[in-house]
């Protein structure tokens, strides 16, 4: 089933096997909902009753794709950015109970690696990762249980907490290259992702321009912080930019965020681009015009209680949603429709 929570058929301990339905992957734009049996907690699993998941242009490039780098392949459990209720919890659980709104990250690092005692557990290689909130409940792996499970603070509802996922990759990213006061700042992309970052690097005194394909879709970053809006393809490299974003994922954009940037600037890559994608760099402007380029992947359990607490706090944040709710039996038909073209602001969907 790739890297998702525990879904099987039979039973599980002494109690009977309960029928769920879950979004599958089983190739790409190949979604299917589908009927499935849920075995009850093992030792340090939590069962997880799913009130809201949200769609997003990760899971979108993953239909694309037919995969995902770290998620798995499939058969695949889609869905990473959602909210639910404790429903159960296995033997040697501690620390949670029934009933209560928890929100839980996609990966489980081990904590004792080398990049786990740097801080950096985004690159933890021993890391268990889970998925699967595309469903009417799931089992989440002990691993997510111990280290990367976080409670909803009172008052944040369920659709404006599942968001913290998006925000932590932001918050991390901003980490590694984080916005200066008064520095001109160029995000490519008018995702949810493209406008959270406009956001954050506004709050930290940058001056941004949001760039995308449209200048309508760019406009909406003016609500998030953005000075301006423009279009990619008539941006001029004689004017370049301090610090630029790539927030899209395409070896184009990479290319072009790269003749957008001002000597001495930096660029951070954080669309994640195809498998065995190759960025061509000019190696003497990257000497000489000391120009330092970045990445940045995923987020530490750290950043998503950061971006709990950030999301309540007021914000532009139900201007990242499609009107509505989308029920989960008709999921499978939006991602297949939209896993090419635009990526759509976040749909809410509810089991």
């Amino acid at each position: 089933m790739g890297a998702s929570g525990r879904l099987a058929e039979g039973k599980a301990g002494s109690e009977p096997a309960r029928p769920v339905r879950a979004v599958v992957l089983h190739g790409p734009g190949d979604v299917r909902l589908e009927q499935l049996t849920l075995p009850v907690p093992a030792a340090g699993e939590v069962l997880l009753e799913m009130e809201v998941a949200l769609t997003g242009g990760t899971v979108l490039k993953t239909v694309r794709r037919g995969g995902h780098a770290r998620l798995g392949a499939p058969p695949l459990h889609l869905g990473h950015e959602g909210v639910g209720r404790i429903a159960a919890c296995g033997a040697g659980v501690t620390g949670w109970r029934v009933g209560e709104r928890v929100l839980p990250g996609p990966s489980g690092p081990c904590g004792a690696c080398r990049s786990c005692r740097l801080g950096r557990e985004a690159l933890c290689a021993e890391a268990v990762w889970s998925g699967g909130l595309f469903a009417d409940a799931l089992l989440l792996p002990a691993r997510i249980v111990a280290a990367n499970l976080h409670r909803v603070p009172a008052g944040l509802s369920p659709e404006r907490a599942a968001l913290a996922d998006n925000l932590a990759c932001v918050l991390r990213g901003h980490e590694r290259t984080p916005g200066r006061r008064n520095e001109r700042a160029l995000v490519i992309g008018t995702g949810p992702l493209g406008l959270l970052w406009a956001q954050v690097l506004s709050q930290a005194g940058a001056q941004v321009t949001l760039a995308g394909r449209r200048l309508a879709a760019a406009e909406a970053g003016l609500a998030f912080g953005a000075a301006q809006a423009a279009v990619v393809a008539e941006l001029a490299p004689t004017a370049p930019f301090d610090l630029v974003i790539e927030a899209v994922g395409a070896p184009e954009t990479w290319t072009r965020a790269l003749g957008l940037v001002a000597r001495g600037g930096r660029v951070n890559f954080f669309g994640g681009v195809p498998p065995a994608s190759v960025l061509e760099v000019d190696a003497t402007r990257l000497h000489y015009e000391e120009l330092t380029l970045t990445a940045s992947f995923h987020y530490a359990p750290r950043h998503l209680e950061a971006a709990l607490v950030a999301l309540g706090q007021a914000g532009p944040w139900d201007a990242l949603f499609e009107p509505g709710v989308l029920p989960l039996a008709e999921l499978p038909a939006w991602l297949t429709k939209h896993a090419v073209g635009p990526t759509p602001r976040k749909a809410i969907v509810h089991p």
